[in-house]
Order: C-alpha cells, then sequence, then structure tokens
C-alpha cells in the first residue's frame, strides 16, 4: 500500500469495531434520532456545552487516542473543541455541519479498517488461493487491493486536513479531488458484483476445501467471525453510504455559501458514480435475463425478436384470467385460464404456460398500446382483486381486453401501477399530506418492482394494500418501488415529515441548479 506508507493514519487502529458493525451502531443511531424527534411535539437541537476551560489537548492526540467503540465520538466531544470557546460562538446548524463533517472521517477509518482485514487475512491468504482457479480468484475479489489503497490515500488527506485547522475543517474538496480515483475502482469493482455473487455461490456449493479453508477464517477473531460476504460487499455499501454523508453535509451548509457549492459538487460527483455502477449492474443483468426468456417463449401470434439493448423486464407473473361464456340455457358460465404476462419497459407479452417453464405468446402490444384499470365488479367464489386490462393495439392490429384476478390486493395494486404510464416528478413541497415511513431493517428487493431499502432510509409513501405492501419514494434519491410494511415504521409527527421533505427539496434544488450551471 504505497499511499498508506506515506503516512500512517491516526484513526485506522484506534477503533475496536470493523465497518460492519460500526455502520449497524450508526443507522440504529439515526433510527432512533428519528424516533425520538417522532416523539416530541416540535424539531429542537441541544444546547451548545458551556464548559469551563482546559488544558488544551491537540487534535493529533486526540487522533491518536480516539476510539469510535462506542460508535458516538463526536466533533464536539474533542477536548480542545469542547474546551474552547468556539463551540459558544457557533449555531446549532454550524455545530450540526462539523458533525456531519467528522462523521465521514471517523467512518472511512472504520471502513479501511474493515478493507485491511478482507485484503490481508482473506485476499492474501495462501491457504484459500489454493483453492481458487485465477479465474476464481478474480471474479471474486476483483480490485479490491485497489479499493483499499485508495480509501487508504483518502484517509490520509481527510485526516491531514482536519489536522491543519480542526475548528474550521472541510471535507468536500477531499472527496472531489479523491473522485476520479473512485471512478477508477469503485466502477469495475462494482460492475463485477454479477459475477462476483454467481462465484462464491458455486464455491459454496462444489468446492468443499473452499468451504473448508473459509470456515476456518472467518472463526478468526481478527475478522469478530464476520463472513467474507459482508467484507466483498463492503465497496458497494461504502459508496452509496459516503454519498448520503455528503447530503448530510449539503442539507446543514448556508444557502449560497462556497460550502454549500462545493458540497453539492461532490454529492454530484458520488451520485453520477454511483448511478453509472448501478447502471452497468444492471445492464449485465437485463441482458442474461432477456438471453434466458428468448430460449423460454414460442410465438403463435407475430414473432419479434425479444433481445435489444434498450430493453428491460419490468415485472411478470402468472395471472388467472377471467372469461365469460354463455351456456345452452342463456346463462353466463365463468371459465378461467392461466396467463403469464412478460411486461418490459417498451412492450407486453401474454402468454400460455407450458411446461417446463416454457412459455407460448398468443399476443403482445407496445407499452404505449396498453391500459390496466381497477375493476370494482364483485364476483361470487374465490375470484377477488380484480382489474382490466386494455391493449388498444395488440400483435393482429386490434383492440382486446381481458379480466385478471390476483391472489392478494398487493399484487393487482402493483400490476396496475407498473401497467401505468410513467408518472411525473413530484413537488416536493406539495407532499406535506402523504406518509412517510423510516426503514427499521434492510430490504434486498425479490421481483423488479420492489425498491432495495437500508436502515434508516427515508422513503415517501405513495400507495398502500390492505396485505402489508407499501409503495413509496425514497427522499434521498427519488427511487421508487414497493416494499413490505413490515421492514418500516410509520413517521407520525407532522413537523418531521415536513423537514425530511425540505431537506430532499434542498439538495435537489441544489444538483439542478449544478446542473444548469453547467450547461
Amino acid at each position: 500500500m504505497g499511499g498508506f506508507a506515506r503516512r500512517r493514519s491516526k484513526l485506522i487502529n484506534s477503533s475496536q469495531l470493523l465497518y460492519q458493525e460500526y455502520s449497524d451502531v450508526v443507522l440504529n443511531k439515526e433510527i432512533q434520532s428519528q424516533q425520538r424527534l417522532d416523539s416530541l411535539g416540535e424539531v429542537t437541537w441541544p444546547a451548545s456545552p458551556r464548559q469551563p476551560r482546559r488544558t488544551l489537548v491537540s487534535s493529533e492526540s486526540y487522533l491518536q487516542r480516539l476510539s469510535v467503540a462506542s460508535s458516538g465520538s463526536l466533533w464536539q466531544e474533542i477536548p480542545v473543541v469542547r474546551n474552547s470557546t468556539v463551540l459558544l460562538s457557533m449555531t446549532h446548524e454550524d455545530q450540526k455541519l462539523q458533525e456531519a463533517k467528522f462523521e465521514l472521517i471517523v467512518s472511512e477509518a472504520s471502513y479501511l479498517r474493515s478493507l485491511h482485514v478482507a485484503v490481508d487475512h482473506f485476499q492474501l491468504s495462501a491457504p484459500l488461493r489454493a483453492t481458487l482457479s485465477n479465474q476464481e480468484y478474480q471474479w471474486l475479489f476483483s480490485r479490491l487491493q485497489d479499493v483499499c489503497e485508495v480509501s487508504t490515500t483518502f484517509l490520509s488527506d481527510l485526516e491531514e486536513n482536519f489536522e491543519n485547522n480542526i475548528f474550521t475543517f472541510h471535507v468536500c474538496d477531499v472527496v472531489l479531488n479523491h473522485a476520479p480515483n473512485f471512478r477508477r475502482v469503485y466502477l469495475p469493482y462494482v460492475t463485477n458484483q454479477t459475477y462476483q455473487e454467481r462465484t462464491f455461490q458455486g464455491l459454496l456449493n462444489s468446492n468443499s476445501s473452499f468451504r473448508e479453508v473459509l470456515e476456518k477464517l472467518e472463526s478468526d477473531p481478527v475478522c469478530q467471525r464476520l463472513s467474507l460476504k459482508s467484507f466483498l460487499i463492503l465497496p458497494f455499501q461504502r459508496i452509496t453510504r459516503l454519498k448520503l454523508l455528503l447530503q448530510n453535509i449539503l442539507k446543514r451548509t448556508q444557502p449560497g455559501s462556497s460550502e454549500e457549492a462545493e458540497a453539492t459538487k461532490a454529492h454530484h460527483a458520488l451520485e453520477e458514480l454511483i448511478r453509472d455502477c448501478n447502471n452497468n449492474v444492471q445492464r449485465m443483468r437485463r441482458t442474461e435475463e432477456l438471453i434466458y426468456l428468448s430460449q423460454k417463449i414460442e410465438f403463435e401470434c407475430k414473432i419479434f425478436p425479444l433481445i435489444s439493448q434498450s430493453r428491460w423486464l419490468v415485472k411478470s407473473g402468472e395471472l388467472t384470467a377471467l372469461e365469460f361464456s354463455l351456456s345452452p340455457g342463456l346463462r353466463r358460465k365463468l371459465n378461467t385460464r392461466p396467463v403469464h404476462l412478460h411486461l418490459f419497459n417498451d412492450c407486453l407479452l401474454l402468454s400460455r404456460p407450458r411446461e417446463g417453464s416454457r412459455f407460448l405468446v398468443f399476443d403482445h402490444a407496445p407499452f404505449s398500446s396498453i391500459r390496466g384499470e381497477k375493476c370494482e365488479m364483485k364476483l361470487h367464489g374465490p375470484h377477488k382483486n380484480l382489474f382490466r386490462l386494455f391493449l388498444l393495439h395488440n400483435a393482429q392490429g386490434t383492440q382486446a381486453e381481458f379480466l385478471f384476478s390476483t391472489e392478494t390486493q398487493s399484487e393487482k395494486l402493483r400490476w396496475i401501477s407498473a401497467l401505468a404510464m410513467p408518472r411525473e416528478e413530484l413537488d416536493l413541497l406539495e407532499c406535506y399530506d402523504s406518509p412517510q415511513v423510516q426503514c427499521l431493517r434492510a430490504y434486498k428487493p425479490r421481483e423488479n418492482d420492489e425498491l432495495a431499502l437500508e436502515k434508516a432510509d427515508v422513503v415517501m409513501v405513495t400507495q398502500q394494500s390492505s396485505d402489508g405492501w407499501l409503495e413509496g419514494m425514497r427522499l434521498s434519491d427519488g427511487e421508487r418501488g414497493w416494499f413490505p410494511v413490515q421492514q418500516v415504521e410509520f413517521i407520525s409527527n407532522p413537523e418531521v415529515r415536513a423537514r425530511n421533505l425540505k431537506e430532499a427539496h434542498r439538495v435537489k434544488t441544489a444538483k439542478l441548479q449544478l446542473v444548469e450551471q453547467r450547461t
């Protein structure tokens, strides 16, 4: 680690917590903070500590002794800060700004400590390397050492900046300076995620030597009995968390200040990197999904090529189609049949399910020619949760109408939502009456229309089903999707909801202004 050799970090070995645990504790504190505010009548901030001055302690000695074991180390708890008169002249917002910047530094130190364990204990383990082929080794660890080196240099510059002026230190300019390095290592690492996950699972399933060595390594105290997988996903988690930390800083800067401009640029750089990472991963998965489906789908109607670089699967599933016919006694008879829908971003396929997970397409239509509508018809028997599907221009060039039944209300609402035309962007300042929830437990999507959630995410709810599913928009990035209500709790305090909307609008406005300046 060339960058690490030039300057020894004073934070890297001070904490006993690896980033996995550190991050969990910090996110729990964020959740508790939101809950505490939610239970109060108004949003407040504790008064500045007014303690008598004592002998000043340098920031360097504090860094050397700093323990993040409590994950609650605050900038204002540093003796040289606590014992000075600076806090007395600072507003609460200024204090929160300094704390947000300090959190970025301390969390990077914990992250780097975990990266060292990932590299030194796992990647450079000779017994583990002996169980892997060259290709497996490359797919499993990718550019992890490069990620570690970039983080080392980044933390070094953050600490140096901090030590130069403990009272008015900056971090956003350091992030901006390192953004090209982040892109150089994080983009290929995250893009490799699909191969990494597949390789790891394949090794667990079929390589007994790998399993035995890994079990021994994971039981070693040096990794605090955390799994290799928890280390491999750290770069994905950190780059997203870093963007949120910058967002917290941006929210607390003075509007129109140079610090706001710097924070906006840094946040935008990370946002673009994360978008490009996600696009790369999605592009690979979407192409593989299309290739797989093209091998399973046959057409009894007009054929068109399924694989396209601009096409991806939005939602699929089997529904019950209901059809009425007249019996010999002129009585209406209800007939049912299974129909599988494959909804893509540009078209819809309707298929008859076949054996071996195969599908025979009997009709299709472009996305612009389909409509989904609720149906209030009441039927006797098990058929509930009805909705209508209209094809305005199908494979035969005519109109078609279908009546579908789903097993749950959430499935019905999710299909209607997926079939709807793209919605206009919401004006956050007009959404004060919309419910909000905070994520208590991370959620990994199982279907394409679901929203990935991390602990402490705040989501504005746009729709709720009676069987425990919510549709919403995450305030931090505007992403939409469905998620189970068990993972979240509702924010009841209207002042807290209003604050969340104002902060999200502030970030969005700053970003739009930056984009306008660049065009």
